[in-house]
């Protein structure tokens, strides 16, 4: 263990080193050019800090993709409050690439999701469409273009607890139909992230990137690396796929003072990007 550790430490170190050479202009450490995998942040990270002090943590983490929450863009926000809202990111240098979590319980629920993705501009929504309103959610992909991602919440949601019912509700529907696949609630529902993103390969939308401390209903959040994920599969498994969506890190172990978790997450995510031949165990 003590040499494949400090391995790791040479390799993350020699990343630092790598990022520092670069040019100033060049985004530092945010994707890696080997294998296209881009990290971001799952807006839930900041559900309670200020847009503000959201945004000077990213910076801080150097991170420049972001899932947007309602908690920081409401779903009945006006155009000048979306306008703001979406300057603020974008002269921080960061990219809204979705929006959500979003439930959605009803027809006019899942209307107003569509619209507001429509107006802050996204491709995409992560969502909750309850199963019943799946046909009507097909409707409004097709007319909008606007894909949606279905999010899995573990072992505790009735609706879709892993990514498997997510799938065969959606498998035969239209392709823009996919997963916000949380690898987290995944591996608490008893499915293996790694495998999943293998067996759902073309629905595979958007990522929730965390780690848990049991494979059960029971693992808690916890700083990844820590806990009992293996990274370095899920990362080959992105790979082999070919994944081009955002590795979007969610961070909800302590929700109060988050920033120590989430850097101390991200280098360790980075750092098996960047060294895809240890494992982390």
């Amino acid at each position: 263990m003590m040499s494949t550790r400090r391995n790791f430490i040479q390799v993350s170190a020699l990343g630092i080193a790598g990022t520092l050479a670069r040019p100033l202009g060049a985004r530092a450490g945010n994707s890696d050019s080997v294998t296209g995998l881009t990290t971001g942040i799952a807006g839930y990270t900041f559900a309670k800090f200020d847009l503000d002090r959201s945004i000077a943590m990213m910076k801080r983490l150097d991170m420049h993709y972001i899932s947007v929450k309602d908690v920081h863009l409401p779903l009945n926000s006006t155009a000048d409050k979306i306008q703001t809202v979406l300057s603020k990111f974008g002269d921080a240098g960061i990219k809204v690439y979705t929006v959500g979590v979003i439930y959605m319980k009803t027809k006019e629920a899942v209307d107003e999701a569509f619209e507001y993705s429509k107006k802050v501009g996204v491709p995409m929504i992560v969502c909750v469409p309850n199963p019943d309103l799946l046909d009507y959610t097909e409707e409004k992909v097709k007319t909008t273009g606007i894909k949606a991602a279905i999010h899995n919440h573990g072992p505790d949601d009735k609706l879709y607890p892993g990514p498997r019912s997510v799938y065969e509700l959606i498998k035969d529907r239209d392709k823009a139909m996919g997963l916000c696949l949380d690898i987290g609630h995944a591996t608490r529902a008893g499915e293996e992230p790694a495998k999943a993103i293998i067996a759902y390969k073309s629905r595979i939308f958007d990522l929730h990137i965390k780690d848990v401390s049991l494979a059960a209903r029971e693992g808690k959040a916890i700083e990844m690396g820590r806990g009992i994920i293996d990274f370095t599969g899920l990362v080959n498994a992105l790979r082999k796929i070919q994944y081009k969506g955002i590795c979007s890190i969610e961070f909800e172990k302590d929700m109060e003072d988050p920033l120590p978790g989430i850097a101390e997450s991200v280098g360790y995510f980075k750092g098996i990007i960047a060294n895809g031949n240890h494992h982390h165990r």
